[in-house]
């Protein structure tokens, strides 16, 4: 086959970030920010064109690194969804680290930014190749270069609080990449492939003779629990709070909308390609993680609701999201992981947006988190004020939102069920959306009240410059656009799905 010259653009994508990163080490602060910011431009535009590319009809296809077929070769692949996934995620990383630009001064040291710069390269290469790898052993690799980058993202702020939870988080996600690996060694053992379409044959082989059947049970619960902890579905998300609510704002975003993200959609793809969802569904492992998805909707909202802090109450309300999104797979039906994908990419967007609103309200109020001095800050600072609730509005399930899509389609995807899984779902869908109104709403009422009689605040602390109004004002655009264009969306992720196996 004759490969064309936009095929190579996803190889580009992973290489890019990954070799620019060892330059900007030796780069001076102000440079690296520059040059860090210009090298995820290129891969939002690059991905940009592939997804324009394959919005016009283009097939899915596989490339060959070095021209070597497996064993020795490796594959990317690229298809609708995954460069719909890499767009969303790049382009995610490069406002995230736009808007929280200003902040680093204030919570790095100068000599620092480079290396900053660094691990954020390394995310965007790590969550690239996530996206396309066609093999499962690099999948790994990645995977734990992520979790490394992830861990440094936390810790780099140095405090007390920040090196206790890039600690936990260390241990946690060592867990999950420990069973993850496990389970890789199993699967070569019984099929002898890492590529994940020759893994799928192999599957599909076993599952017919019934040879292997135990093992392969236990391949699929090591796998899909050992990614559940690392993306901290309930129960395995403690590490959270502290991890999302004390690092820099762009750590923030990125920690909390995208490396949770880039397990969950390397979990579907294993689910589709390397597995096959029909043997999935077959072990009963969805019935487990049916179970922690719904527990986790209702747990993380009613801990968003205790919080006193603004911060931490986004990252409880995290877990209840991360719980929707497995709630959809758990499913295992079309419908579900649909209405899951498309859960992923709102939240994405939505998340990151309301760290980075939260964080300039507080600059507006005298660098507080608290809810009582958040008083008014709508006002002091009105784009992140308007930023965040719109984010807030959505997370609830406001029409015309992504949120609301997101939402909908997931009850769709429960009455296609129709059995017991349909009335869990429906019930746990309105007490959780009715937490969610009361945590959110609560924040943006305190955010529009009256100050207290006492507080007084210097309003120039509430200005972060044009980057992070910029940022924001984009995420804003992108929530509404999920919302607007939900059915376009909805489509291409139905494409890719179809020719995700």
């Amino acid at each position: 086959m004759h490969m064309q010259l936009w095929q190579s653009i996803p190889f580009f994508c992973i290489i890019l970030p990954l070799g620019c990163a060892a330059v900007t080490s030796i780069m001076k602060p102000r440079m690296a920010r520059i040059w860090a910011t210009a090298i995820i431009s290129i891969v939002t535009v690059l991905s940009a064109a592939v997804t324009i590319i394959y919005l016009n009809g283009a097939e899915p296809y596989t490339f060959m690194m070095g021209h070597y077929p497996a064993p020795w070769g490796n594959e990317i692949r690229v298809g609708m969804l995954e460069a719909l996934t890499a767009l969303v995620f790049s382009l995610v990383m490069l406002l995230s680290l736009l808007g929280g630009m200003k902040k680093l001064d204030e919570h790095l040291a100068r000599q620092n930014h480079s290396l900053y710069c660094v691990v954020l390269l390394l995310m965007t290469s790590a969550l690239m190749a996530q996206v396309y790898t066609n093999d499962i052993f690099t999948a790994y690799v990645f995977l734990e270069i992520m979790t490394l980058a992830a861990c440094a993202l936390i810790a780099v702020r140095k405090r007390g609080r920040t090196l206790v939870a890039a600690t936990r988080y260390m241990i946690m996600n060592l867990i999950g990449s420990g069973l993850f690996l496990l389970g890789i060694i199993f699967l070569y053992d019984i099929t002898g492939h890492l590529l994940m379409e020759n893994i799928g044959d192999a599957v599909k082989h076993i599952a017919e003779t019934g040879e292997y059947a135990l093992p392969l049970k236990v391949v699929v619960t090591l796998m899909c629990i050992g990614l559940c902890i690392k993306s901290a579905l309930f129960p395995f998300h403690t590490w959270v709070p502290d991890a999302y609510g004390y690092s820099t704002p762009t750590s923030q975003s990125v920690l909390s909308s995208l490396v949770s993200k880039g397990y969950i959609f390397l979990l579907i793809k294993i689910m589709y390609r390397a597995i096959g969802l029909d043997v999935i569904v077959k072990t009963g492992i969805l019935d487990v993680l049916f179970v922690f998805a719904l527990a986790g909707m209702v747990m993380g909202s009613l801990s968003a609701i205790r919080q006193n802090d603004i911060r931490r109450m986004i990252a409880f309300s995290s877990v209840a999201q991360i719980g929707y999104i497995y709630m959809g797979i758990s499913l295992g039906t079309d419908a579900g992981m649909m209405a899951a994908m498309f859960h992923l990419f709102s939240h994405t967007v939505c998340k990151s947006m309301l760290f980075l609103a939260a964080g300039g309200l507080a600059d507006a109020s005298g660098n507080s988190k608290a809810f009582r001095d958040l008083r008014g800050a709508g006002y002091r600072s009105p784009i992140a004020g308007v930023a965040f609730t719109i984010g807030a509005l959505s997370m609830v399930g406001f029409p015309f939102l992504g949120g609301f899509v997101a939402k909908f389609n997931f009850a769709l995807a429960a009455m296609e069920c129709g059995d017991i899984r349909t009335l869990l779902v429906l019930l746990v869908l309105a007490v959780s959306t009715s937490l969610n109104t009361v945590y959110f709403l609560r924040t943006v009422i305190t955010l529009y009240s009256k100050p207290l009689e006492t507080a007084s605040y210097p309003v120039e602390k509430g200005q972060r410059g044009l980057l992070f109004s910029v940022s924001l004002i984009a995420f804003a655009a992108a929530n509404v656009a999920l919302g607007l264009f939900s059915q376009q969306v909805i489509s291409a992720i139905l494409r890719g799905l179809s020719t995700f196996g």
